[in-house]
């Protein structure tokens, strides 16, 4: 995406956060930062990304795992349905998680392939990275939880989501390899 158009959306966004502030009533601080809180989980999920690349780059180990996919989906939606949240609303946030992964995971692999000086001299267990990555799913599905009401209201929450993943990626410095992910990680959101 060029600079251009990212200012381009940058100033629609501000533009709607202008409207949206004049024309609906002041959202709760805890709004703000529960989605802020939601966008870090997503962020370090992003990042433990980099190490499932780390994993599995010169390994038989596939980007796509359709049957591990099918196992985190089935966990989340059982997760979720015990939190109180809709399944399909929360296997439609996870799958877009799991695009994010291989949106980053694919990235590093060419990456990697182009620059082989930048392959990580260490692979990582994948078993232990899953370990992080159920801590995660628990952390995420309680934000989806504790943003429920919010994200309820489509305008308002792109809005405040909008800002939220702005300022992760600012904040986080994140690259545009991890940028692209992070507006693949949350198009579920609202």
């Amino acid at each position: 995406m060029s600079t251009r158009t990212r200012v381009a959306r940058g100033v629609a966004a501000l533009s709607i956060a202008g409207t949206v502030a004049l024309t609906t009533p002041p959202a709760s601080a805890s709004a703000d930062e529960s989605l802020s809180r939601l966008t870090s989980f997503v962020v370090e999920r992003l990042r433990v990304s980099d190490d499932v690349a780390a994993a599995k780059f010169g390994t038989t180990s596939p980007i796509d795992d359709p049957a591990r996919e099918q196992q985190v989906l089935d966990q989340v939606r059982t997760q979720a349905t015990a939190l109180g949240l809709d399944a399909d609303d929360a296997a439609a946030f996870f799958r877009d998680q799991i695009t994010a992964s291989k949106v980053v995971q694919r990235g590093l692999f060419a990456r990697w392939t182009a620059r082989p000086e930048e392959v990580p001299t260490t692979r990582p267990d994948l078993s232990l990275i899953r370990t992080r990555l159920d801590r995660l799913t628990s952390d995420l599905l309680g934000q989806l939880k504790s943003t429920e009401d919010l994200r309820a209201h489509r305008i308002p929450c792109r809005v405040h989501l909008a800002i939220a993943t702005g300022s992760a990626a600012v904040l986080e410095r994140l690259d545009a390899l991890h940028r692209e992910a992070l507006g693949t990680a949350v198009h579920s959101v609202c």
